[in-house]
């Protein structure tokens, strides 16, 4: 894999319940809605769970994501092709966090910081 190595981990309050954070981190339909312009595959099931195998493509990059572990606490993604790593999330009542690892020619702590934003914005449009 060509890149750098980089990590990250972002820990943010938030305006939401366990139950808001558990639903748009590991329901696909609401992911997509907070993910955009980040495409993810179609057809995905009705919540994520350990050895789904999906995509999602930013521009012309292509990542798959492998579910290695969910619960209602916790996700833990392998990453690979266009990041070579992993993912995870850690949530609760009013907090989540982000922890980012891999081998990546694109800028994961910006991608990241972005994503989290993008998470908080339509966490607080469902909970205003």
């Amino acid at each position: 894999m060509f890149g750098s190595f980089q990590q990250s981990t972002l820990r943010l309050e938030v305006r939401a319940s366990h139950q808001s954070l558990t639903q748009a981190l590991t329901h696909p339909e609401k992911m997509q809605q907070w993910l955009a312009p980040i495409r993810l595959s179609p057809g995905l099931p009705e919540f994520l769970q350990p050895g789904l195998t999906y995509h999602s493509w930013v521009g012309p990059i292509t990542i798959q994501h492998d579910v290695e572990a969910v619960d209602s606490y916790y996700l833990r993604l392998l990453l690979s092709r266009g990041v070579d790593g992993f993912h995870e999330w850690y949530w609760g009542d009013g907090w989540v966090q982000s922890r980012l690892e891999g081998v990546s020619l694109l800028p994961l702590n910006l991608a990241q910081s972005t994503s989290l934003l993008r998470l908080c914005q339509f966490l607080a449009a469902l909970n205003p």
